[in-house]
């Protein structure tokens, strides 16, 4: 091809436009990666994006979300970088989750407000609802936000007229401050007096019955025996003592307790000279006791004897330790276990009992409950439930324990006290069917190779390689040397 001035003027000028129509490429490529977003995970599993059940929940939250990270700001042991990039995945799909770090040492009395226990302890807040997360992983907070959405449908009453501890009382007996954390957990608490209303009020997630000091008229158990019946859920706070009418229901559930109250020799580590409190730091598996470490405080407590349960699953979720015995004798002086008239420890101190839910009958006695008639919503029937858990049957649930000082206004304090009695209340209200989701991990984080394997990789990279290298260079250089 001629080189003429004319040639050169057009290969310049086709050098122009392309120049032009590349950098206008550019940019509206820039432009279009601000306003539109693309992404997708490769990663073997999807470790780096949510769970479709997680996504799920978070389109059905409307609102704004609050979290705060109470974690410490060093570098080599804070969690707060593995914290941040976790709720990071969530503020990708709901914009509107507000992060905020709080640093306890430099913020204490916030610290204490908020009743922290750990390092990177987490805390969600929704609707004036809150959750605490000690562990942090995706389960735990997609489930702390699907209770968070739940609330509104817990509802518990308690049986007054017997004397019985008040829900919203103020004396050292009563459980007025532990109904401040259920309320302001989106718990709804009310009190009934069934020889007044002759019935259990609808639509709730349990009765409670909160150690009653006065006998029960057998219309009132007979109330009670027959919103069990209907399928309703029970808490149950027994004392050392006297059942005051509430033998029959003790039949029901095919339970005992056994006389005295439990003597607990381990107390006196912690400096406590009274025997008569029991402690425990160890729990056996159950629901309740899931990812709860904390040690709790149960004050003249009762023994709990599992007899004969042929329509009730139950299993001991709290129990005394290994050389406590119940002590059928005055606590006073020096105690000591008489053999075969106490009852040798560890004793059950708290039971659960569960069964598949019965069906409610269109027909009852005027003195049958009829609160079941409109069953409480149930997380397998709720909305918010997971897809996996819609083939699940409804379950009827009972707690029975044998004390009820451990909420009370002077004992929640005690470390886990008010935690474990939360766990309770959730169990109840089926807030522990949680969303499951399976823990995600590297699959290609590691080579596994036989023997034979091995020995290849070790021939090339120790051999075939270096003698490539070596070869390739000296061909080279002869190549060079004879130019």
């Amino acid at each position: 091809m001629e080189v003429t001035p004319k040639s050169r003027n057009l290969i310049r000028l086709q050098n122009y436009v392309f120049l032009i129509l590349f950098l206008s490429v550019i940019g509206l490529l820039a432009w279009l990666s601000v306003r539109y977003s693309f992404e997708t995970d490769w990663t073997g599993g999807g470790r780096n994006t949510l769970s479709v059940a997680s996504t799920k929940l978070l389109d059905n939250i409307e609102g704004p979300v609050n979290v705060l990270v109470f974690a410490t700001e060093n570098e080599l042991t804070s969690p707060r970088k593995h914290i941040a990039e976790l709720l990071a995945k969530y503020q990708k799909h709901k914009s509107d989750i507000e992060l905020e770090f709080v640093n306890p040492e430099t913020d204490p009395q916030r610290t204490r407000n908020m009743g922290i226990q750990v390092d990177g302890e987490v805390v969600l807040e929704y609707d004036g609802r809150s959750e605490h997360v000690k562990i942090v992983s995706e389960e735990n907070l997609t489930n702390a936000l699907q209770r968070l959405l739940r609330s509104g449908e817990r509802n518990f009453v308690f049986i007054t007229g017997h004397g019985e501890r008040s829900a919203d009382g103020s004396a050292n007996h009563d459980l007025g401050e532990f109904t401040k954390h259920l309320q302001a957990k989106g718990f709804r608490v009310r009190s009934v007096n069934l020889a007044e209303d002759k019935k259990v009020p609808g639509d709730i997630a349990a009765l409670v019955v909160a150690g009653p000091r006065a006998d029960f008229l057998d219309a009132e158990v007979k109330i009670i025996v027959d919103f069990l019946d209907a399928g309703g859920n029970l808490l149950w706070l027994h004392e050392p003592g006297p059942l005051h009418g509430l033998a029959p229901l003790v039949k029901h559930l095919g339970l005992s307790f056994a006389p005295g109250m439990i003597v607990d020799p381990t107390i006196q580590s912690l400096g406590v000279s009274d025997p008569s409190i029991a402690l425990v730091t160890a729990y056996p598996e159950h629901p309740i006791t899931n990812d709860f470490f904390l040690r709790t405080l149960y004050p003249q407590v009762a023994g709990i004897l599992i007899e004969s349960v042929p329509a009730w699953q139950a299993k001991p979720f709290v129990q005394s330790a290994a050389n406590s015995w119940s002590e059928t004798g005055p606590i006073k002086d020096v105690i000591t276990f008489d053999e075969g008239v106490d009852v040798p420890g560890p004793l059950p101190l708290g039971v659960a009992l569960t069964r598949e839910r019965p069906a409610v009958s269109g027909d009852s006695d005027e003195g049958k409950d009829k609160a079941n008639d409109k069953e409480e919503p149930s997380p397998e029937s709720s909305p918010e439930s997971s897809p996996e858990s819609e083939d699940k049957k409804p379950e009827q649930r009972i707690v029975v324990m044998g004390d009820g000082d451990f909420l009370s206004n002077t004992f929640l304090g005690n470390v886990g006290n008010q935690g474990f009695g939360l766990n309770i209340f959730n169990w109840l209200s089926h807030d522990d069917t949680f969303i499951s989701i399976p823990a995600k991990t590297a699959g290609d984080a590691q080579l596994e190779l036989d023997e034979t394997g091995w020995a290849v990789i070790g021939v090339f990279l120790l051999f075939v390689l270096p003698g490539a290298l070596l070869v390739t260079g000296v061909t080279i250089w002869w190549r060079r040397r004879k130019r």
